[in-house]
């Protein structure tokens, strides 16, 4: 193992145990369910938006939307992303604050599920037991997606077999969301909503540096789109960066509906 790879080891190790010591700082903060499950609602704004926005977009924007690139070509790409922005937009416009007011007026609700219930006063609970059913399936997927991009990147940066890096992030994540409950998932998310918005800002100025500049990377990339719908790089690969030339509406629909998930979401 080179020096390089030995000091990646040793600043992932480093990480991983910041990670589980926040869940351990804020488990003797935790005196009640409500500071457990929504962080006494005291969570500032800063560490609210980035720890979301790092939540819903840590393995799919790095991992999953190059992918959609790939696979489906740029327009899919675009209206995809359109769809996810304005779905984070209005999500924090008319979902967030409206619900976390209700939430407080309804029984002080803490979960989803508790919230419906008591709004709609269903006495029989048949509405939290669908709601319920729809968060463990869905989100059971969700979920399992961000142990996959965990497991790929380890196998990616240090040669780890699958399931150990698989093993590695799921030990991680549960022990300090078990440990710390929302506020240290709040905490780890924002350092690393943190540490991706500067790692994807100075990847930019490095790729340009790299590139001879801003024009000239700016050039160089039409360059290479030209170079790929001409066919240089194969037939698959054209066919793969000019996407459905065919795009119609209800394409483009599909797209943007992936920003529903977001104004779903709490």
């Amino acid at each position: 193992m080179s020096s390089a790879m030995i000091q990646q080891v040793i600043a992932f190790v480093i990480y991983l145990g910041m990670m589980i010591y926040i869940g351990i700082r804020w488990m003797s903060k935790n005196n009640s369910s409500e500071d457990f499950f929504l962080g006494g609602r005291n969570m500032g704004p800063w560490t609210t938006a980035l720890s979301a926005e790092a939540s819903d977009m840590s393995g799919w924007l790095l991992m999953g939307l190059p992918g959609v690139a790939y696979l489906g070509g740029l327009k899919e790409a675009f209206w995809t992303a359109l769809g996810l922005e304005v779905g984070t937009y209005l999500n924090w416009l008319i979902v967030a604050k409206p619900l976390r007011k209700y939430s407080i007026a309804c029984g002080n609700s803490i979960t989803v599920p508790e919230f419906l219930t008591n709004r709609f006063r269903d006495k029989k609970h048949i509405i939290s037991l669908v709601s319920t059913i729809f968060i463990v399936l869905f989100f059971v997927i969700y979920t399992a997606s961000g142990f996959v991009a965990c497991a790929k990147l380890l196998n990616t940066v240090f040669g780890l077999p699958y399931i150990c890096g698989l093993v590695i992030g799921m030990v991680v994540i549960l022990l300090y969301t078990l440990l710390g409950g929302f506020s240290a998932v709040c905490t780890t998310d924002f350092i690393q909503g943190t540490l991706m918005f500067i790692a994807l800002i100075i990847t930019g100025f490095i790729m340009m540096a790299a590139l001879g500049g801003p024009g000239d990377a700016v050039q160089k990339v039409q360059n290479f789109g030209q170079r790929a719908m001409s066919g240089e790089f194969g037939d698959v690969m054209r066919e793969k960066f000019l996407g459905n030339q065919s795009y119609s509406i209800m394409s483009v629909i599909s797209a943007l509906s992936w920003g529903l998930g977001l104004t779903s979401s709490t």
